[in-house]
């Protein structure tokens, strides 16, 4: 067995009974050698004590991956974050401090006990689980067109085991949830659903065979890729995976979560066609999601900006416009 690797990764999650440690393994000795240059590179940028501001090399860094210790304020720095608190860089205490809508706060601590319940520092410490419900109690006190709604604990789970810091994860999730992700919380969920519609015909487009195939199985998409979109790859990637993605996501937007979608898919075609029915196609649609591919996330994200093609944000602008004006029209 290959005992040198925890049973418990770095963020506290475990590894399914099923994890391939061998694979793991060979990825891990190349990935540390990456790590370690990546780590050098970023240190001579943050090392300096210069801010960290958008440009044409701090792109090309983040999508070759932030180190693990920096990505709270890389993060911060790239989206904007930044901006948005030192305009009012009271608000979080604030509203912590303020009254709180009972109902909110009790739905909130119903949802705590089912985030990550895997994590063993949400699963052995109150501490953890206090301040994701700060965190969840806040976002929804400030935004009150969204509240709070299922999914957003996972979303604010990862952010505090990443950042380390309630505040930094409640201005990221701010971030998120209004600057990135086009109305995927609202109650009526408008954004997601259009967005599940856009990647349909980007498959259309891009992978017709597997597009007909889907539809021929009768597999909804929607069944296929909520989660994907909803949870951005949290607990679905593997966790280093989905840290990479949201590396990119800050930086770039919501066109990154297509990417890897459409990479996910075509790199996993031959899989895909052969499944023979529906059970098959949904099973094996969860299983291209934990296979080596998605493990070595260094490849993988490299072969997000190659294998979907050209992807420009205009395209993902009309594709919404056009989906959005059919689905008014049903």
């Amino acid at each position: 067995m290959y005992s040198t690797f925890s049973k418990v990764d770095e963020y506290g999650f475990e590894r399914p009974e099923n994890f391939n440690y061998e694979s793991y393994e060979e990825f891990m000795s190349e990935y540390l050698k990456v790590l370690a240059k990546r780590a050098k590179k970023w240190s001579e940028i943050i090392g300096e004590g210069k801010s960290v501001q958008r440009s044409i090399t701090i792109k090309r860094y983040v999508r070759k991956g932030v180190p693990s210790e920096h990505r709270g304020m890389v993060w911060l720095s790239v989206s904007g974050g930044e901006e948005l608190r030192n305009k009012s860089p009271n608000l979080y205490q604030q509203i912590l401090s303020d009254t709180h809508d009972q109902q909110i706060s009790d739905i909130i601590k119903t949802d705590l006990p089912r985030t990550f319940p895997d994590n063993i520092f949400f699963n052995n410490t109150d501490r953890h689980q206090r301040q994701l419900f700060n965190i969840l109690l806040a976002f929804a006190h400030q935004n009150q067109k969204v509240g709070y709604c299922q999914g957003l604990n996972y979303i604010a789970g990862l952010l505090l085991l990443v950042t380390k810091c309630e505040e930094t994860a409640f201005w990221l999730l701010k971030v998120l949830i209004e600057k990135i992700l086009p109305e995927y919380y609202t109650p009526t969920m408008k954004g997601l659903c259009i967005d599940i519609d856009v990647l349909a015909e980007l498959v259309r487009y891009k992978e017709p065979e597997v597009f007909q195939h889907v539809t021929r199985i009768g597999l909804p998409w929607a069944v296929i890729v909520t989660k994907w979109l909803i949870c951005l790859f949290v607990d679905i990637l593997p966790t280093e995976t989905t840290l990479r993605i949201w590396d990119c996501i800050f930086y770039e937007g919501s066109k990154v979560i297509f990417r890897v979608a459409l990479t996910l898919i075509k790199r996993n075609k031959e899989k895909l066609l052969a499944c023979k029915d529906f059970a098959d196609l949904a099973e094996c649609f969860k299983i291209i999601t934990k296979d080596r591919i998605a493990l070595q996330c260094h490849d993988f994200m490299q072969s997000i900006f190659k294998v979907p093609g050209s992807l420009p944000n205009n395209t993902i602008i009309k594709l919404r416009a056009r989906i959005e004006q059919i689905q008014a029209e049903r």
